[in-house]
């Protein structure tokens, strides 16, 4: 089941748990993916785009134990 629902800039960064300025940049320096919509002219994602975004990013990577 996908998740269509639209995200902002607030609802992206309480999930990655930033300031919502912290988002901003992230979009200002092309590290966010293309907004899914425009509305009023402000940038929406689908939840869906968002976790997958979250997914992909390199300091989100499994860690290893350092014991094994």
């Amino acid at each position: 089941m996908t998740d269509r629902r639209l995200w902002s800039y607030k609802e992206i960064a309480a999930h990655i748990g930033v300031q919502t300025d912290t988002v901003r940049t992230y979009r200002k320096h092309g590290l966010l993916p293309k907004p899914d919509h425009i509305e009023g002219g402000k940038p929406y994602w689908y939840a869906d785009t968002v976790r997958a975004w979250v997914a992909s990013r390199p300091g989100n990577r499994a860690r290893r134990d350092p014991k094994n």
